[in-house]
C-alpha cells in the first residue's frame, strides 16, 4: 500500500503533463514531411487560426520529358480551375488553411489544396503522436475522402 500510494502521485503527474501538452492549441506548429516526403510543409498560426504553405519540393522543376513542354521550369499551379492561378509557383504556395483547435488533439473548420488535381477540399488534422499529423481531406463528409500521414521534420 505504501509503494501504491508513493507511486499514485508521479502516475497523476505523468498523466497531467502529457494531457496538457497533448491538448496544446499550437502543438501541430513546425515543419513536415508529405506522406510522399517529396514535400515540406510549415505549419504555423495565421490570424487566428493554423496554416501550412509548401516549403520545400524535393523536385521543384518539372522533369525532362513533362507532357506539357515545361522542361526545367518550376512547377506552377497549372491544374488549377481558375486561369489566372494557373502561373502561380507551387514553392510557397499556401496548402491548408482556416484550422482551429478542437480539442483531443483535433484541428477542423480548415481546407487543404491539392496541386495534382487543382481541387480544394474540407480538411481536418489529428495529431496521432508529436510526429505524426493525420491529414484528411474530404468532401461534405469526413467519410467521403482520403488520409494521409505528415511526419515531423527533425
Amino acid at each position: 500500500m505504501k509503494r501504491f500510494l508513493m507511486v499514485l502521485p508521479l502516475a497523476i503527474t505523468i498523466m497531467l503533463v502529457s494531457t496538457t501538452a497533448a491538448q496544446k492549441p499550437d502543438a501541430i506548429v513546425g515543419t513536415w514531411w508529405n506522406e510522399e516526403k517529396d514535400a515540406q510543409i510549415e505549419v504555423y498560426p495565421c490570424e487566428g487560426k493554423f496554416c501550412g504553405k509548401i516549403i520545400l519540393l524535393k523536385e521543384p522543376n518539372y522533369p525532362a520529358d513533362d507532357p506539357k513542354g515545361m522542361a526545367g521550369k518550376p512547377k506552377v499551379d497549372r491544374e488549377n480551375p481558375e486561369a489566372s492561378k494557373r502561373e502561380r509557383p507551387i514553392l510557397g504556395m499556401n496548402l491548408v488553411w482556416g484550422f482551429t483547435h478542437s480539442g483531443e488533439n483535433l484541428w477542423e473548420g480548415g481546407f487543404i489544396y491539392n496541386p495534382r488535381d487543382g481541387k480544394t477540399y474540407k480538411c481536418k488534422m489529428t495529431l496521432e503522436n508529436p510526429d505524426r499529423l493525420k491529414v484528411r481531406g474530404f468532401i461534405g463528409i469526413s467519410l467521403i475522402g482520403k488520409t494521409n500521414i505528415w511526419t515531423r521534420v527533425k
